[in-house]
């Protein structure tokens, strides 16, 4: 599920809710009761945590730093 950021125009709280893509947007502030909350534009939160998530895992043969190479031929 992702996390969506919200920002009251009254009171100018920001905050975090985790929801699904199908619920209805959040509107009423927790923090002062105005339904004067905005669904904000801003960039994900999450990070991939733990073994098996390195840009090497999928990549096949001696091509395992593509990126790299790339760049040194620029």
């Amino acid at each position: 599920m992702p996390i969506y950021e919200y920002c009251c125009n009254n009171c100018h709280d920001v905050t975090e809710k985790l929801q699904k893509i199908s619920e209805v947007a959040l509107t009423v502030c927790e923090k002062c009761g105005e339904a004067t909350l905005v669904k904000q534009v801003s960039a994900s939160s999450f990070r991939l945590k733990g073994d098996g998530w390195y840009e090497t895992d999928f990549k096949k043969g001696n091509n395992k730093n593509d990126t790299a190479q790339t760049s040194s031929e620029n």
